[in-house]
């Protein structure tokens, strides 16, 4: 049992990982061996009815550190991080994970074909990182954990978009990526309320 520290702590640790050392084992292994306080989170503890939350915590040419708040029975839309690496963490709470394989795709229609592969479960002791084969996902919180999520996700390069796919039209699109909040900061108008969590 490792104990916790705090977020600050946990930035600063991740930033003196070495570039040729930032890898999927080397970021995982720091993961699970510094867990972090939610309660250190609290400036960036914004949640919405309307949508799970993207709070920026600290950004550097290599990686991206965010914490995503999800309220009970959010979830994200089906996306990839195509040569992207990144890793998922839990503060408060926990996720599902559900991966799928891209069948086809013709970028001409913005047609594609997905299938379901195996779905897993991210919690406090176990956090995981994004299969670079097959990196195409969508994370929930399903109402039946009965509980607020906070991720910390861990995104090297950072990126400003991703393709999020549809299921039932059989299409995919490109969107920009947002935060909620930067540095603690509020930047966008969705209704949030801040929340202290233990």
């Amino acid at each position: 049992m490792h104990s916790m520290i705090d977020i600050s702590t946990f930035a600063t640790g991740l930033s003196k990982i070495p570039e040729e050392q930032f890898t999927d084992s080397a970021v995982l292994e720091y993961m699970r061996e510094n867990p972090v306080s939610v309660a250190s989170l609290q400036p960036y503890l914004y949640f919405s009815s309307e949508h799970y939350t993207r709070n920026l915590i600290h950004h550097t040419p290599l990686f991206d550190l965010i914490a995503i708040c999800w309220e009970s029975g959010q979830m994200s839309r089906i996306h990839n991080h195509t040569n992207q690496r990144c890793w998922m963490g839990i503060a408060h709470g926990k996720v599902q994970v559900q991966n799928y394989r891209l069948v086809c795709q013709d970028p001409t229609t913005q047609f594609c074909e997905l299938a379901p592969t195996d779905r897993y479960m991210i919690d406090a002791d176990n956090p995981a990182e994004v299969d670079s084969e097959e990196p195409i996902h969508l994370v929930v919180n399903p109402p039946g954990f009965g509980s607020r999520a906070v991720t910390l996700h861990i995104y090297s390069r950072p990126f400003d978009e991703c393709d999020v796919y549809d299921l039932k039209s059989k299409r995919y699109e490109t969107v920009s990526l947002s935060n909620t909040s930067e540095g603690g900061l509020l930047t966008c108008s969705l209704a949030v309320e801040k929340v202290a969590l233990a």
